[in-house]
């Protein structure tokens, strides 16, 4: 197939997933999008919402769309790192001897869902970041490499405290993507009622693969960004840094640590699978504004004004891009 028919044939490998998860998510339309374009960018994504919106759901309701192995990790504060990575085990073999065996946890799987995930604490969280970073996991001196696709979905609730313990960023920085869960619409909401109170549930059919997964995962490294579109991302990353020399009033005065490289992947990334959602085998300047705030709100660090101040990091991107546009071709 020549590239146009890769981008159609993308689009309608996408819309059909869509459509699947929509027979159960209803009315979430842009975290939807959000997640697959986290799922084919070859990204983790970071959903936070109070409880009850379907974050959760949403995240098995893929998985079944998707045809991959699937396990959920409940974070609770006394989740020990091997609970999510797996242990050593003693074993009797033959002769009666004993030897060890490495037993996998559940991170072992291609689609992870790390619920509630600010519940565990910073140890048990660092159990994550081999995982996320390099899809691998180290267990006494051996790596053990993850199946791809590797995808991990987790969930936060914003409002409690108690109980909770700040992601550190380092963590965060391994999100392809934070998204906002909304509260539904009034229409939305009487939908939800019809789905699910009564006996008739939808029934979710796999509509891809691993192979076609991955397949739509290396086309999209292959869509091509121009030079002045890429240098529009880079320039935004550098926007969110106080101590830059294009940093708007907002970032100087409220940000204490920007975005990382990782943002500026992150962005570029979202931008290539936006593009191929649009049918479209190029990257513009509009999918670069798009991605920049899902990309970047969980790796702009406020300091202590723009925390007593309340001012959101969604803020202070808006601000960026404001200020920072895109060049003329």
């Amino acid at each position: 197939m020549d590239a146009k028919q890769q981008v159609a044939a993308f689009r309608q490998a996408a819309t059909e997933l869509e459509a699947e998860v929509g027979k159960v998510i209803v009315g979430q339309t842009d975290i939807v999008r959000g997640v697959m374009t986290s799922l084919f960018a070859g990204g983790h994504c970071l959903l936070e919402g109070v409880p009850g919106l379907g974050k959760t759901r949403l995240v098995r309701t893929l998985a079944a769309a998707v045809d991959l192995q699937f396990s959920r990790v409940q974070f609770t504060p006394d989740l020990m790192p091997s609970d999510i990575t797996g242990t050593k085990v003693a074993v009797e073999g033959e002769g009666g001897r004993t030897a060890l065996d490495f037993q996998r946890g559940p991170i072992f799987a291609n689609i992870v869902l790390a619920d509630e995930i600010n519940r565990a604490t910073p140890r048990t969280q660092s159990a994550m970041l081999e995982a996320m970073q390099e899809r691998s996991v180290t267990i006494g001196g051996v790596t053990h490499k993850l199946d791809e696709p590797f995808f991990v979905l987790a969930t936060q609730n914003p409002l409690e405290m108690d109980g909770t313990y700040p992601l550190p960023e380092a963590q965060l920085d391994r999100f392809l993507f934070k998204l906002h869960v909304r509260f539904p619409s009034h229409d939305d909401l009487h939908t939800i009622l019809d789905r699910t109170t009564g006996w008739n549930a939808p029934e979710i059919k796999p509509v891809l693969n691993r192979e076609r997964v991955m397949a739509l995962r290396r086309f999209a490294l292959d869509v091509p960004v121009a030079r002045h579109v890429q240098d529009y991302a880079v320039r935004l990353v550098e926007a969110t840094h106080p101590d830059h020399a294009t940093a708007p009033d907002a970032t100087t005065r409220y940000v204490r640590v920007g975005a990382s490289p990782r943002g500026a992947q992150s962005i570029l990334l979202a931008s290539k699978v936006s593009a191929l959602l649009d049918g479209r085998f190029a990257v513009s300047a509009e999918d670069i504004t798009a991605a920049a705030r899902p990309a970047l709100r969980h790796r702009v660090i406020r300091n202590f004004e723009g925390e007593a101040e309340s001012v959101s990091t969604d803020a202070i991107i808006d601000a960026i891009l404001k200020a920072v546009r895109p060049a003329a071709r």
